[in-house]
């Protein structure tokens, strides 16, 4: 048996994508509502111009529904400002000035001066980077520890809210390594530790989250918490929303000592993408012929599709596509008429209603759904759009990145010296995970030896284990 360090422990996961919150009494590990019926939130804060700040689910509601048919006028920013010289000084005068015209250089039009509110996602990859250390809110220079902030302290309030004892330390997840270069895990945890202070949060103890996963895992399947008893080397695959981490550890109980780490900053979010591109886009125009009338002349060419694409794939940003400029070309294929009408129509109808984070909840769902199923629907009524994507379809629009994580697991076994038979337990963690083509992977080289864990807890779950033991780094 091994000796607790706290009374009860408290884990707290500030994801990259979603964020999530436990405690663990010993024997019964309990997850932590941080919204109303939800154990797993949006890592999300949004910021409207008075700087108040929404978090969660909440935040991307509010950001979607006030970009609702906004029509967005993008105006120049001052750059500089340039002095012309239209007349010289009287020589005859001592005291006379020349005539100077001042006038102010302007750049791009980059500046939404009606936007009601600023969402922040993602922050988290950005911590490690030493040369980042302020984004602009409303022409206020907020640094990252700013921006994280609102999201610990809304989790410190919901752990208040569920646990019976307040001062027990908590431990907050990292991953083994931080994005960014030199410095960059020293850099990433002073910042949170930072951020995690001013929400209130007691919050001096980290604890890979790979590490966590797997510690989860154990205490599933040993609820007896005979620790000691457990012993081997385990291969953490959690594969996330917005990356995927590999970790080697061996592990003596609660103990573990780390043989290996990798992982691609990749997750379930570009695959949202490439499904966009492959089985959204086609439904949009992409592709088809832009007929318009130019100086009394008819033009036939393809539809500039490109011009919208990457601010689809961003949802966050899809409204600012609400522009004359944009709409304007989606107005003369519209008035074209023929079957391709309906597909202009249709990425209007996207733009205009903000629809883009509902079609990205279709392609989620669709995605689930092919992990049990041969075939799924995207189906988002408000635009229209009804396409079905088959298993094979999916798998081969996956398969340059399962190659690329072949690779990744086979270096990583090479790096730690291991073998996949020297391996002796697979812990298959993370929403992503649940994809079938990589559990068939997994299942492929390490044949017996892996299981499913609470894709979207485990985490959370381990850190409390870690922090009623002790447990950090």
């Amino acid at each position: 048996m091994v000796d607790p360090f706290n009374s009860i422990g408290i884990g707290l996961d500030f994801g990259t994508s979603n964020s999530a919150a436990a405690w663990f009494d010993g024997e019964t590990v309990h997850r932590i509502y941080l919204e109303s019926g939800l154990d797993v939130t949006p890592t999300a804060v949004h910021l409207n111009r008075e700087l108040q700040a929404r978090t969660g689910s909440e935040a991307i509601a509010q950001y979607i529904e006030e970009n609702r048919d906004r029509v967005v006028e993008l105006t120049s920013e001052v750059v500089a400002h340039a002095s012309l010289l239209t007349g010289e000084a009287a020589g005859d005068d001592p005291f006379a000035q020349p005539e100077v015209s001042t006038s102010a250089v302007y750049g791009a039009a980059v500046i939404d001066r009606g936007l009601p509110g600023r969402l922040f996602r993602g922050v988290k990859r950005l911590i490690g980077q030493i040369e980042i250390k302020r984004l602009m809110v409303f022409d206020h220079p907020f640094r990252l520890v700013a921006l994280m902030t609102p999201m610990l302290k809304a989790m410190r309030m919901a752990i208040e809210m569920a646990v019976p004892e307040r001062d027990n330390q908590i431990v907050i997840g990292r991953p083994v390594h931080f994005e960014g270069t030199v410095d960059a895990d020293r850099v990433a945890l002073s910042r949170l530790q930072e951020a995690a202070e001013y929400a209130g949060l007691r919050a001096d103890r980290f604890y890979p989250e790979p590490l966590a996963a797997t510690l989860s895992y154990l205490h599933s399947r040993n609820r007896a918490l005979s620790f000691a008893n457990e012993a081997g080397v385990a291969f953490t695959f959690d594969f996330g929303g917005g990356t995927l981490d590999l970790s080697l550890v061996r592990y003596q109980g609660v103990e573990m000592t780390v043989l290996g780490t990798s992982g691609l900053p990749l997750g379930g979010d570009h695959i949202d993408q490439l499904m966009f591109k492959r089985f959204v886009s086609p439904e949009l125009g992409q592709g088809e012929r832009w007929v318009r009338r130019v100086d009394g002349e008819m033009i036939d060419t393809e539809f500039p599709f490109k011009e919208f694409e990457s601010l689809l794939l961003n949802w966050p940003v899809t409204y600012t596509l609400n522009q004359n400029k944009y709409r304007s070309k989606l107005r003369d294929g519209i008035n074209a008429g023929g079957a391709t009408a309906a597909k202009f129509s249709r990425l209007e109808e996207l733009i205009s209603h903000n629809h883009g984070y509902r079609v990205f909840q279709a392609i989620r769902r669709a995605k689930a759904d092919l992990s049990s199923a041969k075939s799924a629907v995207i189906d988002v009524p408000e635009i229209d759009l009804w396409v079905q994507v088959d298993r094979a379809s999916f798998d081969a629009l996956l398969e340059e990145l399962r190659l690329q994580i072949v690779a990744l697991i086979h270096k990583t076994l090479s790096d730690a010296k291991l073998k996949p038979d020297e391996i002796d337990l697979v812990v298959r963690t993370g929403g992503s995970s649940l994809i079938s083509m990589f559990q068939t992977l997994l299942d492929g080289l390490f044949p017996g030896k892996v299981v499913e864990h609470d894709p979207f807890s485990s985490v959370a779950e381990g850190l409390a284990i870690a922090s009623f033991y002790g447990l950090h780094s």
